[in-house]
């Protein structure tokens, strides 16, 4: 299962850092404008701190495999990641709507990539905490 989370970690790092280019490619700049000011922060604010929590996930499961799968801490901290990305995987189906991704080819593309790394993460991080 150490494998597992070296895996994880190293594509929670990435997706992290793909966040990077949200800006441009959402053409917030333009997208963000009729909205307050308040909100144009809080919608750039939360976006760096969701990248900086995934990243710091990653970074977790790169570096404390082990103490993640082997002590009672671990099991905790893993139960939460179990947890949090269940609630991911939720709102990736009932929560964005179809329209968003429907018809699209490379929308669809990512939907499914997406959908199967949310699965892919619940299933270890539950295999882990269920097996401890």
């Amino acid at each position: 299962m150490e494998f597992h989370l070296y895996i994880i970690g190293t594509l929670l790092m990435v997706l992290a850092l793909i966040h990077i280019i949200f800006p441009k490619y959402f053409n917030w700049k333009i997208e963000l404008q009729p909205l307050s000011l308040i909100n144009r922060q809080m919608m750039t604010t939360h976006t760096f701190f969701i990248a900086l929590t995934v990243f710091l996930m990653g970074l977790l499961c790169v570096t404390s495999a082990t103490q993640l799968i082997k002590t009672s801490l671990g099991n905790k901290i893993i139960l939460g990641l179990a947890i949090f990305w269940s609630i991911r995987l939720f709102f990736q189906f009932f929560v964005y709507s179809k329209i968003l991704w429907k018809g699209k080819k490379f929308e669809t593309v990512i939907h499914i990539i997406f959908s199967g790394f949310w699965v892919y993460l619940c299933t270890i991080f539950f295999t882990i905490y269920f097996n401890n």
